[in-house]
This record gives C-alpha cells, sequence and structure tokens, in this order.
C-alpha cells in the first residue's frame, strides 16, 4: 500500500491528514470550511483515494490559510504515498462534463512543478467560500507534490458546477497516472532512470 500520514501545525493551522493512493475512496474530511470539504470528498471518491483531514485553522479570518496549507499537506503526502515512482503510469488526462461545464485535465509526474491553471470562474464566492482559493489550493498542491498539472475549462457559467468539475476531473486524471502497469512495475518511467 502507498500511504502517507502527515501533521503539520503552524500559527495559522493545525492539519492532521492520511492518505493512501491504493484505497476505495473513503473519506472522513473536516476543514471547518464547508465548500472544500465537499470538493475534497469529491477528490478523494473519484481518484479511489482514501483520505483523511482534520484542520483547525484561522477561518474567523479567512478559508486563505485553511485551503492554502492543505494543498500543501496533500501535495507532500501524495510525493510521499509515490516514493520513486516504479511503475507508475506517469501520466493521466480526462475530459469531465459537469452539467453545463466541460473541464480538461492532464498531469505528469515528472518531479517538476508547473500549474497551468485555466478556469474562468464568474463569481468571487460560492457561498462563503472565495473562489480564486481554488487557484490557490491547486497551486499548493502541485508545488509540494513536484508534478505538472493543467487545469482547463472548455466550457461553463455556474461557479459551483466549474469547480466541482475541475476536482473530479483532477482526481479522475491522478488516479489513472498513479496506476501501476505491471508490465513495467520495477521500472521508473524516465529516461534519466528517476523522477
Amino acid at each position: 500500500m502507498r500511504t502517507s500520514e502527515i501533521n503539520r501545525k503552524t500559527a495559522e493551522t493545525d492539519i492532521a491528514l492520511k492518505l493512501n493512493i491504493d484505497g476505495v475512496g473513503e473519506n472522513k474530511i473536516d476543514t471547518g470550511c464547508g465548500f472544500i470539504d465537499h470538493m475534497l470528498t469529491l477528490l478523494s471518491r473519484h481518484a479511489r483515494f482514501d483520505l483523511e483531514i482534520k484542520c483547525v485553522g484561522d477561518t474567523k479570518v479567512d478559508y486563505h490559510h485553511t485551503v492554502e496549507d492543505i494543498g500543501i499537506v496533500l501535495g507532500k503526502a501524495f510525493a510521499e504515498c509515490l516514493g520513486e515512482m516504479r511503475g507508475i503510469k506517469r501520466y493521466g488526462s480526462f475530459i469531465l462534463p459537469m452539467d453545463e461545464s466541460l473541464i480538461l485535465t492532464a498531469v505528469d509526474i515528472s518531479g517538476r512543478s508547473y500549474l497551468g491553471f485555466r478556469l474562468d470562474i464568474p463569481t468571487q464566492r460560492v457561498g462563503d467560500f472565495d473562489t480564486e482559493l481554488v487557484r490557490e489550493f491547486f497551486e499548493a498542491f502541485v508545488r509540494n507534490a513536484n508534478i505538472t498539472l493543467h487545469i482547463s475549462q472548455l466550457e461553463g457559467y455556474n461557479s459551483h458546477h466549474i469547480i466541482e468539475g475541475a476536482f473530479k476531473s483532477v482526481a479522475r486524471t491522478l488516479k489513472e497516472a498513479v496506476e501501476i502497469e505491471e508490465k513495467y512495475k520495477n521500472e521508473i518511467p524516465s529516461t534519466k532512470g528517476v523522477l
């Protein structure tokens, strides 16, 4: 099993996270922000990653530190789960329809962090959640996971659907990329011999 358990405490957040990328999509998520709980539940379920997160953050200020720090910890855990990355497919992509929205995502588990983020979210908020935090989450995740991730909106006008579509599409993309190819299970998928 490829698993990780990370605890991270700062002056702004206290996070306990467990991740199993060979799971079935079970999750227990409590971040203090209902919308990000919903998105992380979708991520867990659609990636088939078992995920537990407990975060106590300075939500009386806003959700910024909570969302960014969860991205940091989840990225670190994801990288730890992969280890040397022997046998992984490395690449993944998915196009996901969510009602009127259509989201394309692609990943390269490359050891190089880059986020291509092309979502046009029309509202500043969904409920009490600042929609600009979607980018903050994915930037923190990508930087700490050391992956290249592209998220592009092809269609859509409903903010909730666009964001939900992005999380589901990223989940399906990651699920594909971390799968072990049995024929190459002892190989690192790079001509350099290391990722």
